[in-house]
């Protein structure tokens, strides 16, 4: 693919900058394990957006791992990005620290984990959309070539319209031979497929487990196995079924359920061979009338 071929290929060296001359940082609205993110306004055209600058220390720790395969960084790949349902990188760069920035669309809204959490009328409204969004913005990243590996409910954000918009493209790796090997198990541990936590090799279907756990999530207020919290937990769960989403949620949909739960196989073989077919399937679901 011409994009790869651009991307493992030959660097352009970027000029690194003073990020508090480049934008005046309005305000923090985000702080996670690898990154700082500020409301910011670009002082060369105006416009509000969210400024997302890496931590340098634990960038070049994830990046190890990939030291002999020449992955790109986030920024590279983020900006290739172009598609409703993920926040658009506009541009990137690297602080006089040689800190990566990232500049995004700024999202006015709620993160998806926090109307998980409360169950609100705007959950119950729209779960089906965001269930179909949220396929159609994995089954993008598939199509074009990469998996995202941390598929879950702090990486998504539904703006002032309840438009669906996948964010954070920092585990971000190509679907090729090099990066499916066994080994590598950087993602969220309580949505991570069996395959990945056994270190065996995998594919885009490791997204497709994350997007079903996602899902049940949105319907249950919780994940398929109880008490499954960290990675030496998820390790001992996934040798068991999932608990039946239709135990948690008695309302649902039986044509709902089983979408969401053939999600779940253990066996990438027996799940949905695609994102954008589960979302295909929800879709048909809503269009009959759920």
């Amino acid at each position: 693919m011409k994009i790869f071929r651009e991307l493992f290929g030959k660097k352009t060296e970027i000029r690194p900058i003073d990020i508090t001359r480049r934008f005046d940082l309005i305000g923090r609205v985000g702080q996670g394990s690898m990154a700082r993110v500020w409301r910011a306004r670009d002082t060369k055209t105006g416009k509000i957006v969210a400024l997302k600058v890496l931590d340098k220390e634990k960038t070049a720790r994830l990046e190890s791992r990939f030291i002999n395969l020449g992955k790109p960084s986030e920024g590279e790949i983020a900006v290739q990005l172009r598609h409703p349902r993920l926040v658009h990188t506009f541009e990137y760069g690297y602080t006089k620290e040689r800190e990566q920035w990232l500049m995004m669309e700024f999202i006015e809204g709620a993160s998806l984990s926090f109307l998980i959490e409360m169950q609100n009328e705007t959950m119950l409204a729209n779960r089906m959309k965001f269930m179909i969004e949220l396929g159609e913005g994995v089954d993008y990243l598939h199509k074009h070539g990469w998996i995202h590996r941390d598929i879950c409910p702090r990486n998504v954000l539904l703006d002032e319209n309840n438009d669906l918009k996948l964010i954070d493209f920092g585990l971000v790796v190509p679907d090729t031979a090099e990066f499916r090997k066994p080994g590598n198990r950087t993602g969220t541990a309580t949505y991570m497929a069996p395959e990945l936590i056994r270190r065996q090799p995998t594919d885009h279907r490791i997204d497709v487990f994350s997007y079903a756990v996602t899902c049940y999530e949105m319907w249950t207020k919780a994940r398929p196995w109880k008490g499954a919290d960290s990675l030496d937990a998820m390790h001992q769960a996934i040798n068991t079924p999932p608990r039946d989403i239709r135990e948690l949620a008695p309302d649902i949909d039986e044509r709902v359920a089983q979408t969401i739960m053939k999600g779940l196989e253990r066996e990438p073989r027996d799940r949905w061979s695609s994102a954008g077919k589960m979302a295909d399937a929800f879709r048909a679901i809503a269009d009959q009338g759920e």
